[in-house]
């Protein structure tokens, strides 16, 4: 099997779990549901986000972060490649959210698995490690 027809089957993986949740992504201005990842709009979202899905990856971010914005592709690849749903959190306009999830400094990864967090990660990793991560969960 190549890589693109792996990419493929994720994605395949990931509709079919969108659609067995009955989740409406579209309506929630998430278009293309998992291949791209979601910006948080605030703590409901967020528990709806993470309570759908089987695995997610947070990125609490900000704007002005060198690193933050070092980490984004990758953060966008992992959303593209990995079973799991990734979504984003802008630690400026929430910052009761950051603090709820002991978000001291970005970039802060929060890894939930069936709605509950397993893993935070502090600082910018490879791709090969957040997908390392990812699998041991999924």
């Amino acid at each position: 099997m190549s890589d693109s027809d792996t990419v493929e089957a994720i994605r395949e993986q990931k509709r079919a779990e969108l659609l067995e949740t009955g989740a409406d992504w579209e309506a929630d201005g998430a278009a293309g549901a998992h291949d791209t990842p979601i910006h948080v709009e605030g703590e409901d979202h967020l528990a709806e986000i993470t309570g759908a899905n089987d695995v997610v990856l947070v990125d609490f971010y900000a704007d002005w972060c060198g690193p933050c914005r070092q980490l984004e592709p990758i953060v966008e690849e992992v959303a593209t490649e990995t079973v799991a749903v990734v979504a984003k959190v802008d630690v400026d306009q929430h910052q009761d959210l950051a603090g709820q999830y002991g978000v001291r400094g970005v970039p802060t990864m929060v890894l939930f698995r069936s709605g509950e967090v397993v893993e935070q990660i502090v600082g910018v990793r490879t791709e090969d490690q957040l997908r390392s991560t990812i699998e041991s969960y999924a």
